[in-house]
């Protein structure tokens, strides 16, 4: 028997999400498990008069696939796939891993081919499609989150049904207030940063491209990030585990990088030129996620939380820089965190993890939650 939650969550995904139209092609890509869901979707889909098509990749297979590819191998996917994606209108990606270090082992320079020569097609569907990506409830995230598996299933509907409709608007004011801010400091144990945002759009995110979702993201001006930032949860980029990343900036430049594994890191960050620049920064606010669980989809919408992005810019909050990588590193103010402050332009407007400025109470948790 379905459980209800997937119809549920199936609906939002169509039609807040996406926002899925008669005669509209939608992708459903199913990484791992979630057929159930994928199955709903695709019920629901041809309801709406939609066109849904699955791809269902499994991982292991995956694995395999990228321990040996070469530029050749990536050309050719690339070719049969452009057609695709221009007829596309919508794309939904249900991650399930069952083991998400199953590429841990894959070599850098095998993920470095495989993005590089991908990249316009990925750049073309962040761009010009209606997407969102979502992770799906599996005993494997409910071990990272230290949870059972009925209890991180209740957990994880909550956090992906709240009110999004409430919440975008609750970020509102915060838009408006950032659409004035120049200088942007951030303070806590082991972090003082100041950097730009002046005439970089933001973009708040209530439910359209990720489910979870709960964040309001700009970038800073390239080259105006100085000081240093400490980062107090795990972060997982390209299959390895890092934790207590420490970078350090003089004009925009991360020119010292620090972790557990100091070499894996400063790899990753040489892997092109924009990769020590910032592409992204971003406050979180999503009420029921308050601790991390090494899944950037959870992690980065972290209530009291903040993210600062090693790596490529959106479009739609542009300041420039261009890379291969995308690395959301988390940072949670809250008191049982080690507290910390945001300023804009000298005027403090998050303490410990809640809004203190009287326009944005709107969005501390009690006020956000269904």
């Amino acid at each position: 028997m379905l459980d209800p939650r997937i119809a549920k969550l199936a609906e939002n995904l169509l039609d807040y999400s996406v926002r899925l139209g008669a005669g509209e092609n939608v992708m459903i890509e199913v990484r791992g498990e979630g057929a159930a869901l994928a199955k709903e979707l695709v019920k629901q889909a041809y309801v709406r008069g939609a066109y849904p098509h699955v791809r269902l990749l499994d991982m292991a297979i995956q694995r395999e696939l990228m321990m040996h590819t070469s530029e050749e191998r990536a050309g050719f996917i690339k070719r049969w796939e452009e057609p695709m994606w221009q007829e596309m209108q919508a794309f939904i990606v249900i991650a399930g891993a069952s083991n998400d270090s199953e590429m841990s082992d894959v070599p850098v320079e095998k993920r470095l081919i495989q993005q590089k020569v991908m990249k316009p097609i990925s750049d073309h569907i962040t761009a010009n499609l209606k997407w969102v990506l979502l992770n799906y409830p599996t005993p494997s995230m409910a071990q990272k989150a230290n949870m059972s598996t009925d209890g991180f299933a209740d957990f994880y509907y909550n956090v992906c049904t709240v009110d999004y409709k409430k919440m975008k608007a609750a970020f509102l004011p915060l838009r408006e207030m950032m659409n004035g801010t120049d200088q942007v400091r951030l303070v806590g144990p082991g972090t003082d940063l100041t950097f730009s945002i002046k005439g970089i759009p933001n973009v708040i995110c209530a439910g359209e491209n990720n489910i979870p979702d709960g964040e309001i993201f700009t970038a800073p001006v390239r080259d105006s990030v100085q000081g240093t930032i400490t980062f107090n949860t795990e972060s997982q980029y390209h299959g390895t585990k890092f934790s207590q990343v420490r970078l350090t900036f003089e004009q925009g430049k991360i020119v010292e990088a620090s972790a557990n594994n100091t070499e894996r890191l400063n790899q990753i960050l040489d892997s092109d030129e924009g990769a020590r620049y910032i592409g992204e920064f971003a406050i979180g606010v999503n009420p029921y996620i308050l601790h991390p669980m090494n899944d950037i989809l959870f992690d980065e919408k972290i209530a009291g939380s903040f993210h600062f992005t090693p790596g490529q810019a959106y479009e739609d909050a542009d300041n420039g820089n261009r890379s291969t990588v995308h690395w959301d590193m988390v940072n949670i103010q809250r008191p049982e965190y080690g507290g910390g402050e945001i300023w804009f332009d000298g005027v403090l407007i998050r303490k410990d993890g809640r809004f203190v400025h009287e326009a944005l109470l709107g969005l501390n948790p009690e006020n956000l939650k269904s």
